[in-house]
């Protein structure tokens, strides 16, 4: 059976750009991947993940799909042009697959000239911000780890007179195969570690790394209305990678301190507020603390302790929000201290009155000795 154009095959035009390419495959390995399909559609699917495999290795290489858009599939046929890498139909397993699931599951990014691309690894920085600054956002500074080339070598990571040389082991590859029947297995050449090259005499400055760790400065952008350990994501400022992949990202989890007033709970913010024992008894105007300043609060006669006022919309902003919370106030009623005689006179004058009106003046006093009675008896 004639084989299909592989442009065809992945559903992609001509003209289609590597990434264009890369999420046609990817698409086409997820829905017929072997352990995706068991039973009477496992057999088909095989054969369409084959296909698929081939034409991403071919159209993925720009000299392989050069060759297959000059001269069609004999411009890239192993028996005439001696044989690709992975030809056997298993070989380049890891090559291709890994190249597309890498950005999935981190590690092997796939090759890049033969040599095995590793993703770097991602940095966490821990940064505390005060409340008002989560809630107004806050343009800052930080410094993190950085790698620079290593001057002594210029980056080659050889002793100066000395150079790199290839991987006798893998020819530069970076990847060997491991041939048991008719299987073939690719790994990584255990003697550059996937690099295609040996360093002979290591730079002593930089023991053979050609980079050196140093510090760099940010700038960061916290947005309005952060919370407590939410993460910022700055791509690309994380650990470089290896054999010219990526690097990896540095993620910003915020910290909230501990403010001396406000309590945050999600958009909302909660707060004590102590009002002396003659104000709740007779009610008035406090003022209590915002975030936006200064706002007012009438107690009505009688105001008892854990009684809550809700001022709306002088909560956070959230980052997500489209509505600021709200300010829940809590009251808490004080008894006063270290009184004067003749204050204390004036106390039990008060309090007698008090218990010749009854129960009338406490709104939960009866209720609760009712309740009691039995404890007493």
């Amino acid at each position: 059976m004639a084989k299909r154009d592989f442009y065809e095959v992945l559903g992609v035009p001509k003209n289609a750009s590597d990434e264009e390419v890369k999420k046609a495959y990817r698409k086409l390995a997820m829905k017929h991947h072997p352990d995706r399909n068991q039973g009477d559609a496992a057999k088909a699917a095989e054969e369409k993940f084959k296909e698929a495999k081939e034409a991403y290795e071919m159209l993925s290489d720009p000299q392989k799909k050069a060759a297959y858009d000059q001269y069609g599939h004999a411009g890239v046929d192993p028996n005439m042009r001696g044989g690709p890498a992975g030809a056997d139909g298993f070989g380049g397993f890891s090559e291709s697959f890994g190249d597309i699931f890498g950005d999935i599951f981190g590690g092997a990014r796939g090759q890049r000239g033969g040599r095995q691309v590793y993703r770097g690894a991602d940095l966490s920085y821990a940064m505390e911000i005060s409340l008002e600054e989560a809630a107004a956002g806050k343009e800052t500074q930080i410094r993190i780890p950085s790698w620079d080339n290593c001057e002594t070598c210029s980056g080659t990571g050889a002793k100066p007179g000395t150079s790199v040389k290839t991987c006798p082991t893998c020819h530069g590859q970076g990847a060997v195969q491991m041939r048991q029947g008719f299987f073939s297995v690719q790994q990584t050449c255990p003697q550059c570690h996937g690099s295609g090259k040996i360093i002979p005499e290591p730079c002593t400055t930089c023991h053979g790394q050609g980079k050196l760790k140093k510090q760099k400065t940010l700038e960061i952008k916290i947005p309005a209305g952060i919370d407590d350990g939410q993460r910022i994501r700055s791509t690309g400022n994380g650990e470089p990678g290896q054999n010219g992949g990526p690097s990896g990202d540095l993620y910003i989890e915020v910290r909230l301190r501990k403010h001396d007033i406000f309590e945050r709970e999600g958009d909302d913010l909660h707060c004590q507020v102590p009002v002396s024992m003659t104000i709740a008894a007779l009610g008035g105007e406090i003022d209590v603390p915002t975030l936006q300043g200064k706002a007012t609060i009438d107690l009505p006669e009688g105001t008892q302790s854990g009684k809550t006022f809700r001022l709306r919309g002088k909560g956070v902003k959230g980052v997500r929000s489209s509505y600021p919370g709200d300010l829940y106030c809590h009251v808490a009623v004080e008894t006063p201290i270290k009184l004067t005689e003749h204050q204390r006179k004036l106390l039990k004058e008060l309090d007698e009155s008090f218990r010749k009106s009854g129960h009338k003046h406490s709104p939960n006093d009866k209720g609760w000795f009712e309740k009691a009675k039995s404890f007493f008896s």
